[in-house]
């Protein structure tokens, strides 16, 4: 049986919740006994990640609720809002140590790193490199957005956790890494939170059909009623996995209207079972000037 979008979801969510708990305790420790706010801004930056986790979690339960009254096309767009509210909290979680990292390059400030520190963030970079890939393979296999958002955050906090052992490795010969590695870090979480509010952004907005679904529909049209020709004006609207569809063609003027209303039906119900994607036909008669290569607007042409 194959496993629901929802179960690899959640699934995600609670093992990176608690393996980012885990890694932000040892963070934290030893950034702490160390006095350096690179590390102790890379294990607020993991446990960030718990916290996204839990977003993550919490999208995925809520979309996976059925259509009702006030939300007939159900609630898929409930994960696309996590991702938001994720990429809101990484913002504030960058600035604050950006602005942190400064401070202290400007007093002067330096971090005594050990090089058990190091160990623990070499660990943390392979950890974390591999919640990445499964959250990114999770998120390619669910289609969703915010799992491979987790997942950006898993690589970041590896590449992240990569900086504080060259740090480590660095620390005794420059008395400013310490301060540069931070505001580093401060600029990969900033980076990673525009990225993630853009994607989640135009989502929400709207966005156009892809090449490869437009090429599925028109190859299912021509093999399942191949009376109806110009396929134009193609739309869609994504509420999570599912996807609304709308799309224009033209038949033969001269049809009756039930005749019309069966081939509209079958391409929907056919493009529904191939590809599941739940389509809306609009029907139009041939244009009047006879010339159906030119670009169609989706409005007919009034003479």
């Amino acid at each position: 049986m194959a496993v629901s979008a929802q179960k690899i979801g959640c699934g995600e969510g609670v093992l990176s919740a608690v393996v980012n708990t885990v890694l932000f305790a040892v963070k934290l420790r030893v950034g702490m006994a160390a006095g350096s706010v690179a590390m102790t801004a890379d294990a607020w930056h993991t446990l960030s990640d718990t916290l996204t986790s839990v977003i993550v979690i919490f999208g995925f339960w809520i979309s996976g609720k059925p259509g009702d009254t006030k939300h007939p096309f159900g609630h898929g767009r409930a994960e696309l809002i996590s991702s938001l509210v994720i990429a809101v909290l990484l913002g504030v979680v960058g600035f604050d140590f950006l602005k942190e990292s400064v401070l202290r390059l400007r007093d002067g400030r330096a971090a005594s790193f050990h090089m058990i520190a190091a160990v623990v963030f070499a660990v943390s970079v392979v950890v974390k490199e591999a919640l990445a890939q499964f959250s990114m393979w999770a998120g390619r296999k669910t289609d969703s957005q915010s799992l491979i958002a987790d997942g950006w955050h898993h690589r970041s906090d590896a590449i992240a956790s990569a900086l504080i052992v060259a740090g480590g490795l660095l620390g005794k010969f420059f008395w400013w890494i310490d301060g540069v590695l931070g505001a580093g870090v401060s600029l990969l979480i900033l980076y990673a939170a525009i990225d993630i509010l853009k994607t989640a952004a135009d989502r929400l907005m709207g966005e156009q059909l892809t090449v490869e679904d437009e090429k599925t529909i028109r190859e299912t049209l021509n093999k399942v009623a191949p009376d109806a020709a110009n396929p134009h004006h193609f739309h869609m609207h994504r509420y999570g996995n599912h996807r609304e569809v709308t799309m224009h063609v033209r038949l033969d003027g001269d049809m009756t209207v039930r005749e019309g209303h069966a081939i509209a039906a079958t391409i929907e119900s056919e493009v529904k079972r191939a590809h599941g994607i739940d389509l809306t036909v609009h029907v139009e008669p041939p244009r009047q000037d006879g010339n159906e290569t030119t670009a169609d607007t989706g409005a007919d042409e009034k003479k």
